[in-house]
């Protein structure tokens, strides 16, 4: 695992913050000279610790305003059965997210989707895909109150 001082820790939050930043401006924000900011950043990708840069989109300016969320049960659990399950939600595009967890349920899925419509097409291809039954409930969100990819870094272990 790599270090993580202080420094890092400005870079991590000014680039989440806004990750078009040049190096120059960067490095002005942290207190640094581009070249040494320029080697810490890379640095920080070659860890891994940045996965990469993204676009933040308006869901509702591209026609997907309706975020939905899915728990799915399956009926019987093996190791076959959690990786055709895996493979058949990493090849769904509308799913944003799904992560298998612990608790009452197996899979939580995040899609964005148009309509209740586009909805029920999805949560029927999901179905018919799973290899056991299954059963699912779903929440429709009425309102976003906070959504956001940026990680804490003031908390970071170093």
């Amino acid at each position: 695992m790599t270090e993580i001082d202080r420094l890092d820790r400005k870079i991590l939050h000014e680039l989440q913050r806004e990750g078009r930043l040049t190096m120059t401006e960067l490095a002005g924000r942290i207190g640094l000279s581009t070249s040494p900011c320029t080697e810490r950043v890379r640095r920080l990708e070659r860890a891994g610790i940045i996965q990469g840069y993204h676009a933040r989109l308006n869901p509702e300016a591209l026609g997907r305003g309706l975020l939905v969320f899915v728990e799915l049960t399956l009926s019987s659990k093996s190791a076959e059965v959690f990786e055709k399950m895996r493979r058949e939600l990493l090849a769904e595009p509308r799913v944003l997210e799904c992560h298998l967890v612990s608790g009452p349920f197996d899979y939580l899925v995040k899609a964005r989707l148009s309509a209740m419509r586009e909805y029920r097409d999805l949560l029927g291809q999901i179905l018919r895909k799973v290899p056991v039954p299954a059963q699912s409930n779903s929440y429709v969100v009425m309102e976003e109150i906070k959504e956001g990819l940026s990680l804490p870094v003031d908390t970071v272990v170093g």
